[in-house]
């Protein structure tokens, strides 16, 4: 599996970004590719200390229950639920929110794990540093098939 802290897999990802286009559909789900862009930002955001969010008792707990299962996987099913925060319904400039998108990847590169500013996810809990590299590897990868690179 990848890392949200090498370079080296950072530049496949951001090679993929770059292979899309205004005109890119989705292969499956509701959002429409600058969506994507956009949506794909929300949790990176979280990490930084960005994006404040806390889940309700009930969510913690059913998020601690599912944790392993998901940690255990190398991907993200079509159409799993999506934090409210992190829903994109409005339109956004492509090329901006790409650009945006893929300085955010950067910050990974060139900081590593220093870059994650919580290790308390408001679904699953406490995560360690290898957790979140998987998370966000697997939620841009998930991304990035949906919309076929």
């Amino acid at each position: 599996m990848s890392s949200i802290y090498s370079k080296t897999d950072n530049d496949l990802i951001i090679t993929r970004i770059n292979q899309l286009t205004p005109e890119s559909k989705a292969l499956w789900g509701k959002m429409t590719v600058d969506q994507m862009l956009s949506h794909c930002q929300a949790p990176l955001d979280f990490t930084f200390g960005h994006t404040p969010m806390k889940a309700n008792f009930i969510m913690r707990l059913f998020g601690k229950m599912l944790k392993g299962k998901v940690f255990n996987s190398n991907e993200f099913k079509k159409n799993s639920p999506t934090a409210p925060a992190f829903i994109r319904t409005a339109h956004y400039d492509f090329d901006q929110t790409k650009n945006e998108l893929i300085q955010k990847i950067e910050v990974f590169s060139n900081l590593g794990k220093d870059a994650i500013k919580t290790t308390n996810h408001p679904f699953f809990g406490e995560l360690t540093y290898d957790e979140w590299s998987k998370m966000h590897t697997m939620h841009l990868d998930h991304h990035l098939k949906q919309f076929g690179v």
